[in-house]
């Protein structure tokens, strides 16, 4: 077994390179790769409890941990170390599986009870540490990315179909589908357990829940609108002092964005030194939030630290970027954040800060304003005013949506009579991403069969999303889809980790999570202002250009990327040639070669070609870097 675990946990260096360690026991064996941010002295795992009886290894931070070892010390346990991961053994003394409860924290945690033989899987709420499994030869096998597991269970090596359509239709696979045929993912917010006669139990601890429509409180529940700004200035200062917790220096991403300048202007508060910051440039006006940045820095006096990312640096650096994601993308996004976490690294920092998730938290995107016109539209369907909001939206697109009156009207007016239904808000979206399908090869269709993307998601839903109101509905299916399947996971943890470097997320404290969810909807959109309480929360640390500005989603350059001076890079050549495709199998090779026809001349201006375009190709650096070796092995023909 120790053979093993050195060959899966030597596969994860990049996420921990700071040390290995390993724990193998009867019927058990645990290893870890160590990123040594608390306790840089004592704090190796794996980690046990006082008889060496409960061991653990885990990947993330207790952001709470101080307070839940004097609390656990007060009831009579013994630390041997000062690191948050020996909270989790003594927890689970205390509290058996309900210690999750008591986690404040990002995490994927594996944990052996050797007195009842019983192994406990769990991964943190919203999802933000990975945590893969597969079952072969009457074993569990588990790591935190799908290469530790494919280092040792080579067959799984092979494109799962639903998991790729999953992607190509809502930006990522579903829990707890993966690209991987025979590899699953650890839903967010679950325990696994397995039992000694290998009875298994999966069990939700926390979701995204919403109150009935109506019954959110409002006024009532806070006093005033001014009341529940204090309150949630107060829980944002926590979750910032909290995640500023660690034994090396703490940066933070600064993109020039209310949510990243809101989190750099608390952590400021917590300092003694201006904060490091880091953020990203381009060429580009229209991906290009420099000035922002600038206003930012000058602001707070930040040191900063600017990465100026090309197209020429996307396309080069996004094999590497389809390596760790392990899984399609259709943006290329998660390419400059990348290669920005090395800068950080470089500059001495493991951790830093974002703003991720406020925007899921506090309904900052366009989708949730589109939404909100489309059902107002819906009450007047023949109206001819009511669809002109849409002009107020996607106001930083060059090419946007909403540019022609006309054809918006006819893409945003489709479906306006099922208002009630639950994926009303995101099925614009997914109609745009799920054209991709019409590239996909006969036989892959056929693997697939009969399936609609809105239908299928519509069957995962908690039946008592019905009930709640329309945005926490669609607030519900953005956390889900989007934040999960893809931003979490490839602009998140794969982006960050590719170099060592670990993301905290403080809009993503499950308490402001749940002290959002209880607002009334007009208090996170007033009108089409966004994130309304938000901005209130913030007001007097921002300068009035960031704390008024409207929501500018981080983007990159997409499919311009990949092609210099009209000719595709030679990677991109040979994976999207017509030889190439057919023997993958996956796609059409004569509908690809005219989509990158249309790329190279520079035709591809929307949405739908941009991703279907990137989606394909990543699927092809997929195939490429972790199932065409092992198919090539298949074909050779065997010794008798």
């Amino acid at each position: 077994m120790r053979t093993a675990l050195e060959t899966m946990i030597h596969t994860l260096r990049h996420r921990g390179p700071d040390g290995y360690g390993f724990h193998v026991g009867n019927g058990i064996g645990l290893a870890h790769a160590r990123l040594s941010i608390i306790d840089l002295m004592t704090g190796e795992q794996p980690i046990r409890n006082e008889r060496g009886t409960v061991w653990t290894v885990f990947n993330g931070e207790i952001f709470n941990y101080r307070e839940l070892r004097a609390q656990l010390e007060r009831e009579g346990h013994r630390f041997y170390t000062q690191s948050d991961t020996e909270v989790i053994v003594h927890l689970y003394e205390q509290h058996g599986d309900d210690f999750v409860q008591h986690l404040n924290g990002q995490f994927a945690i594996a944990l052996w009870d050797d007195e009842r033989r019983r192994l406990l899987l769990a991964r943190d709420r919203t999802g933000i540490r990975p945590l893969f499994l597969a079952r072969a030869a009457g074993r569990l096998w588990f790591g935190s990315e799908i290469k530790a597991l494919l280092a040792v269970l080579p067959d799984r090596a092979a494109l799962d179909p639903l998991g790729l359509v999953q992607t190509l239709s809502y930006w990522g696979p579903v829990d707890p589908t993966t690209v991987f045929r025979g590899i699953e993912s650890l839903p967010a917010g679950h325990l696994l357990t397995v039992e000694a006669d290998r009875r298994e139990m999966l069990t939700r601890y926390w979701d995204w829940r919403f109150p009935v429509a109506g019954a959110e409180c409002g006024v009532r529940g806070h006093g005033s609108i001014e009341a529940a700004a204090e309150e949630l200035r107060a829980l944002l200062i926590d979750a910032v002092r909290l995640q500023l917790r660690a034994d090396v220096p703490v940066g933070a991403y600064l993109s020039g964005g209310l949510d990243s300048s809101g989190i750099v202007a608390l952590a400021s508060r917590f300092t003694s030194t201006p904060i490091r910051t880091f953020g990203i440039t381009f060429a580009e006006a229209e991906f290009d939030e420099s000035v922002y940045q600038d206003t930012m820095v000058r602001h707070l006096g930040t040191a900063h630290t600017t990465l100026r990312c090309t197209p020429r640096d996307i396309g080069e650096q996004f094999p590497a970027l389809i390596r760790h994601v392990e899984a399609p993308v259709l943006r290329t996004a998660a390419v400059p954040l990348m290669l920005l976490s090395r800068r950080v690294r470089e500059s001495g920092y493991k951790v830093v800060l974002t703003g991720e998730g406020a925007d899921e938290v506090f309904a900052g995107y366009d989708i949730f304003k589109e939404a909100k016109i489309r059902r107002f539209w819906a009450r007047q369907p023949d109206s001819r005013l009511r669809p002109r909001l849409l002009e107020r939206l996607y106001g930083y697109l060059e090419n946007s949506p909403v540019a022609n009156a006309a054809l918006a009207q006819s893409f945003f007016g489709k479906g306006l009579e099922a208002i009630d239904r639950p994926v009303f808000a995101h099925a614009p979206r997914w109609t745009t991403s799920q054209r991709a399908l019409r590239f996909l090869s006969r036989e892959m269709r056929a693997s697939i069969g009969p399936w609609d993307p809105l239908d299928w998601y519509e069957q995962k839903l908690p039946r008592e999303l019905v009930s709640w109101s329309p945005l926490a509905r669609d607030q519900y299916l953005e956390a889900k889809s989007l934040l999960a399947a893809y931003l979490l996971p490839a602009q998140g943890d794969r982006a960050g980790m590719a170099h060592s470097i670990e993301g905290r997320f403080p809009y993503l404290d499950h308490r402001l999570i749940e002290f959002a969810n209880r607002l009334p909807p007009h208090w996170k959109i007033r009108g089409l202002k966004e994130k309304y309480l938000l901005r209130r929360a913030l007001d007097g640390l921002l300068p009035p250009l960031i704390q008024q500005r409207s929501k500018q989603p981080y983007r990159a350059p997409d499919h311009q990327s990949f092609f210099h001076h009209g000719a595709p890079l030679d990677y991109v050549a040979d994976l999207m040639g017509s030889e190439r495709i057919r023997a993958a199998g996956y796609f059409d090779a004569a509908a690809v070669g005219k989509l990158v026809d249309k790329c190279r001349r520079g035709d591809a201006l929307g949405f739908a070609d941009n991703q279907a375009f990137v989606g394909i190709l990543s699927t092809m650096l997929l195939d490429e870097t972790f199932l065409r070796q092992r198919r090539a092995a298949e074909e050779q023909p065997h010794s008798p």
